[in-house]
């Protein structure tokens, strides 16, 4: 059984159809529209289309002029695209541990780690859930810091009946094919700040600005622009993003039913603000179980189970290159070692949902 699996029909052909006719394949109207329509699910004024979350984050950081000096805030749970865009700005990631009730970064070490070198805090929506983005503005707002919400889990997550990407100054969103929604590869920031947009949007592409029939150029951007293909996939699948995200809380809902009375683990769950999306169904595994033999029981039965995700610090880059120890953060160490990833997706059946459930049990118990 498949982690994950997209959800694609004859609404995305027929998309794909319509630009491939048009015989304009690059940035175009389907990405036009395909950002108005994330931009009205988040309530943003301004949305622009990358070529993935990584260029997002990226896009981001630049045109808040961080670099050479600076510190960023990063929510050590994450993929390490996270912290890797911070690196490659010339900045200094500076890793902030979780909380193990919600992934999510932890607001008492955040305020730990706060220097006056700090200019902007990266939020990781982990998984599909929220983080508790109140307390996290209000020490942003305290100390004329930037947010930035790694919301690439997370299109479609809301906090306290906000939608997330547009809490904080920006947001910034993945659609790659484990995400609830797809455009094969691709990206998109949000923000409300006009002076931000402007300047994403000429970085954007290749940091030029049209003047008459040509373009002038006064910065050295980049090339983060998503093709119109990929908007025309986007754009069908914005159409399906209600329908799925109830589909995956009600089958998140039943395995946690079919998993809640195994000993040793600890189930996802919603948090005080709700909006969890379960982009991924993360269990956590006591620490006298080996999380790496689980999987390969649970693999062995044919069901893919992957890591929850990477504990920065821990990573050899960021402890060679910024003396980290793995282990010293230790949510965040012991999400990494003893998380597992289940499989859920819409087309899934009750009757995989056993399956899930009792290969796992096996899984646990041969462990």
């Amino acid at each position: 059984m498949r982690l994950t699996l997209p959800v694609i029909d004859n609404d995305e052909l027929n998309e794909i159809r319509e630009v491939l006719d048009s015989g304009y394949l690059t940035q175009g109207a389907k990405v036009a529209k395909f950002e108005n329509l994330v931009s009205e699910l988040v309530g943003s004024q301004f949305a622009f289309a990358t070529s993935s979350c990584t260029t997002a984050l990226h896009l981001a950081l630049v045109a808040l002029g961080i670099g050479p000096g600076d510190e960023v805030a990063v929510a050590d749970f994450s993929f390490p695209a996270t912290a890797n865009v911070v690196v490659q700005t010339g900045a200094k990631p500076v890793m902030v541990d979780i909380e193990l009730e919600t992934y999510t970064i932890d607001i008492n070490d955040l305020k730990a780690k706060l220097t006056s070198k700090t200019k902007v805090i990266i939020v990781v929506h982990t998984f599909g859930c929220s983080a508790d983005m109140d307390p996290i503005n209000q020490i942003a707002q305290q100390n004329g810091i930037a947010v930035i919400e790694d919301a690439a889990c997370a299109i479609g997550t809301t906090y306290y009946g906000r939608f997330v990407g547009g809490l904080g100054t920006m947001g910034c969103f993945s659609f790659h094919p484990r995400k609830v929604i797809t455009t094969a590869e691709g990206g998109m920031i949000t923000t409300n700040d006009a002076e931000l947009a402007d300047h994403i949007r000429v970085l954007r592409n290749h940091g030029g600005v049209k003047e008459k029939h040509w373009y002038v150029y006064n910065e050295a951007g980049f090339n983060y622009r998503l093709s119109d293909v990929h908007g025309a996939i986007g754009v069908a699948q914005m159409a399906k993003l209600p329908i799925l995200i109830e589909k995956r809380r009600l089958l998140a809902a039943r395995l946690r039913e079919r998993l809640v009375d195994l000993p040793k683990i600890k189930l996802p769950k919603e948090p005080a603000w709700g909006g969890h999306i379960y982009q991924s169904f993360v269990v956590l595994v006591d620490k006298d179980l080996d999380r790496d033999r689980v999987i390969d029981n649970l693999r062995a039965q044919d069901i893919e189970s992957v890591l929850g995700t990477y504990a920065l610090h821990a990573q050899p880059f960021y402890c060679e290159n910024y003396g980290y120890t793995p282990g010293e953060l230790k949510n965040s160490f012991l999400a990494y070692r003893q998380s597992l990833t289940l499989p859920l997706f819409p087309q899934m059946t009750e009757t995989d949902l056993d399956t899930i459930a009792r290969g796992f049990k096996k899984a646990l118990a041969e462990a």
